[in-house]
């Protein structure tokens, strides 16, 4: 039996909180899994698990030797990719997950490029706005919204992007051009809604340093950010769009932004977008997810070079970041 293998199909049998959860991560059957597991339990001649059609749970002496056994895939990892690192030669699996808009419009371009300088790597990219689970996913790293914070994840704000307030020339030319935010509230708006708690995301902004939100009327929904901006081209009324989504029809002029600042007025800004790059711990961050860090900085830095400057080292988020 080879130990090792053995104790890391244990640990993900509790992280996966199944047998079969466990098996889709390591990509075996869950008859392999399961056999893995009684030999394990012969070699300490313990019972582990309990183990029924419908539930799992630990032993006493599997929740002992969970707490013993559970760092030691990652700290074997860690190792392997710090030697790799040290030769100059990435290799392994690195698994990203991001929110959908993200992970479409800037992470899927920009992977090209990271897979050439590390051929030897095999690169995952997961795109969702629901939850993500480091842990039960297999995730190293992700890039996430401040709404998908949770508390004790290691997060760093990577980069903070520009939201634009738009609409098609169509829809402006039947229902007028608003001056201001808070004329939005009598103009048909299209709203995102976020799946992960079903709450509209607020169209925020600030002025002199205060922040608030935008009265909208919402007149169509949509938990997929692209889905708005085809009924915005297509004049279905005004939308926020984050810059990535939004510049392509901004540049053909399909769609027209709204509030541009004009010198020497006051003016309310609009919020940025905060993109986070979390790690279920400080030890996951391993040479090959540092690589990508760093690839992925240095290029939106390009894109968006002062949103950028301000930029924390990684930090646990405390219950004012996640508000």
């Amino acid at each position: 039996m080879n130990l090792l293998a053995a104790i890391a199909s244990f640990i993900k049998v509790v992280e996966a909180g199944s047998i079969v959860g466990a098996a889709r991560t390591l990509g075996v059957s869950a008859a392999a899994v399961s056999q893995t597991l009684n030999r394990l339990e012969t070699h300490l001649g313990v019972r582990l698990l309990q183990r029924t059609t419908r539930r799992m749970a630990l032993t006493e002496n599997g929740a002992q030797y969970y707490e013993k056994v559970k760092r030691i895939a990652a700290d074997l990892e860690s190792a392997q990719s710090s030697i790799i690192s040290d030769q100059g030669e990435l290799q392994g699996r690195l698994s990203i997950a991001s929110t959908s808009a993200f992970g479409r419009h800037v992470l899927a371009p920009l992977i090209a490029g990271f897979a050439a300088l590390h051929p030897r790597l095999l690169l995952e990219l997961s795109t969702t706005n629901g939850k993500i689970n480091h842990i039960q996913d297999n995730i190293d790293l992700s890039l996430r919204i401040k709404p998908q914070l949770e508390d004790g994840i290691v997060a760093r704000r990577i980069v903070s992007l520009p939201f634009i307030f738009c609409a098609a020339p169509a829809y402006l030319a039947r229902a007028g051009v608003p001056q201001s935010p808070q004329e939005l509230q009598h103009h048909a708006c299209l709203a995102f809604r976020y799946p992960l708690d079903g709450r509209f995301l607020r169209w925020g902004l600030i002025r002199n340093g205060q922040h608030y939100d935008a009265p909208i009327n919402a007149t169509a929904i949509s938990d997929d950010i692209d889905a708005l901006a085809q009924m915005a081209v297509n004049g279905a009324g005004i939308t926020r769009l984050a810059e990535f989504v939004a510049a392509p029809y901004l540049e053909n002029g399909q769609l027209v932004p709204l509030f541009e600042h004009r010198p020497g007025e006051a003016h309310a800004y609009v919020e940025p977008m905060d993109i986070y790059a979390c790690v279920q711990e400080r030890a996951a961050l391993t040479p090959k997810v540092r690589a990508f860090m760093d690839y992925l900085t240095e290029h939106l830095k390009r894109r968006w070079p002062m949103e950028n400057a301000l930029a924390p080292s990684f930090h646990t988020p405390t219950e004012k970041d996640l508000q």
